[in-house]
């Protein structure tokens, strides 16, 4: 099996997996990660069936930082581009959180090329929780305050029975290794949660489609997921007994239930 490939050679730092030779799926991570860090878990799984192209968002992985606000055309767009520069007419797209929103408006912008959409531990609409954790990252971030924002994502993203089985020490390893990993981009990556709203277009979308809601989550709500599927026309939910991290508690059973709904779709 070949090795992962990344570009740095484009706008957006690209990863791509060919050896399978299967049908395209697009990544789409989530702020504050990366493709590999949020999909290294089971991105064998997906490419031993799939041909795999994800980009890296300003600011994380191999992409410089934006100097600009991001924008969620733009990511969107940057994503399709990649797929067209390895040869993909038509692909599903798989969205992991601020993810899910980036592949909600590809579908929307792009819809004849979209196959199907799976959407992990994401919204169709912040809300005010949701909003208000999204400030205090972007705020924290802008300022540097790495271990601060560490104490507040960690107990949001595990989930409560992971979070208790740890020592204090492991802990307290957590959240020095969490404010290690924070990437330069991540405030401006979290900045395009503020009025995310994308039920007018959901509505309008007409692709198989799974969510895949973890319902131990912590810092999106299990109800914005929910609802999420509930806009989608059709959509089938699916629920994931995790925190906002199912690549790090639960990546087999993620895995499956990503490659079970996308085996089941027609061929072309």
């Amino acid at each position: 099996m070949s090795s992962t490939v990344t570009s740095r050679t484009a706008p957006y730092a690209r990863t791509v997996r060919k050896e399978s030779g299967g049908p395209g799926l697009l990544l789409a991570h989530g702020g504050g990660g990366s493709v590999e860090s949020n999909f290294g878990a089971i991105l064998d799984e997906l490419a031993a069936t799939h041909t795999v192209v994800g980009v890296d968002y300003p600011g994380t992985g191999g992409t410089p930082k934006a100097e600009a606000p991001l924008e969620l055309d733009e990511l969107a767009d940057q994503l399709v581009a990649a797929a067209d520069a390895e040869g993909l007419e038509r692909f599903a797209v798989l969205g992991y959180s601020l993810g899910g929103n980036v592949a909600l408006r590809l579908a929307a912008r792009y819809p004849e090329r979209v196959t199907a959409l799976v959407l992990t531990a994401t919204f169709v609409r912040a809300g005010n929780r949701l909003k208000l954790v999204g400030d205090l990252w972007s705020g924290l971030a802008g300022r540097g305050e790495s271990e601060l924002l560490a104490r507040l994502l960690v107990p949001l993203a595990f989930s409560p029975a992971a979070l208790e089985g740890l020592t204090p020490e492991q802990v307290e390893q957590v959240v020095r290794e969490t404010a290690g990993s924070i990437p330069p981009g991540s405030g401006d990556h979290v900045d395009l949660i503020r009025g995310a709203d994308l039920r007018a277009e959901a509505a309008r979308i007409d692709v198989p489609a799974l969510v895949i809601a973890t319902t131990e989550d912590r810092l999106v709500p299990l109800a914005l997921q929910r609802e999420l599927a509930d806009e989608l026309p059709g959509a089938r939910l699916a629920e994931l007994p995790t925190g906002h991290l199912p690549f790090a508690e639960r990546p087999t059973e993620w895995a499956s239930l990503v490659t079970e709904f996308l085996s089941e779709l027609p061929a072309g």
